[in-house]
Order: C-alpha cells, then sequence, then structure tokens
C-alpha cells in the first residue's frame, strides 16, 4: 500500500474534479482527500494498491469532458493505517 500527495493544475475547479476523484477513488477503494487551494489549484491525497492508484491516475487525467489538466505533481507519503474512506474536505 502507498499514499500520494498530487497537486493538479490547469481548469480543475468549478468542473467536477473533486466529485470525479471522489467518485474513481470510492470506485477503486482508495482513500484520502482532496479539496481545492486558493491559487486555483486541486490538492489530492490517495492511499491504496499501485495497481488501483494507476487506475485512478488514468481515469483522473482523462477526466469527464470539462477537466483540463495542464500539469501535475506528485510524491509518495506516509500511509495513514487507519483511514477508510475518501472525502472531499474544501
Amino acid at each position: 500500500m502507498k499514499r500520494y500527495l498530487m497537486i493538479f493544475e490547469g481548469r480543475v475547479q468549478g468542473v467536477g474534479f473533486r466529485y470525479t476523484a471522489y467518485e474513481l477513488a470510492r470506485t477503486l477503494l482508495l482513500t484520502g482527500q482532496v479539496r481545492n487551494l486558493m491559487n486555483g489549484n486541486v490538492e489530492l491525497e490517495i492511499q491504496g494498491s499501485e495497481e488501483s492508484f494507476n487506475h485512478f491516475l488514468k481515469g483522473i487525467l482523462k477526466g469527464n469532458g470539462f477537466i483540463k489538466i495542464t500539469d501535475y505533481s506528485m510524491k509518495e507519503i506516509p500511509v495513514i493505517e487507519d483511514e477508510k474512506t475518501f472525502k472531499i474536505v474544501g
């Protein structure tokens, strides 16, 4: 199991990005959280199997027709052992 901190840039606020991330994560049994940042980017923490994460990343990069990601960064961060859900926090 791994956990990543990701920052997405582009047209990622007001276009359903957080809800799309939530639905993908829930479907793939991933945990974590997603929130809008004041600078217009979106921050996402995601945790689960590498295989599920790879499916999540493909899905979020594909988007929903309104999302337009121009760049993203990711780094591995410590796993939160007792985390059970994925949530939209802001």
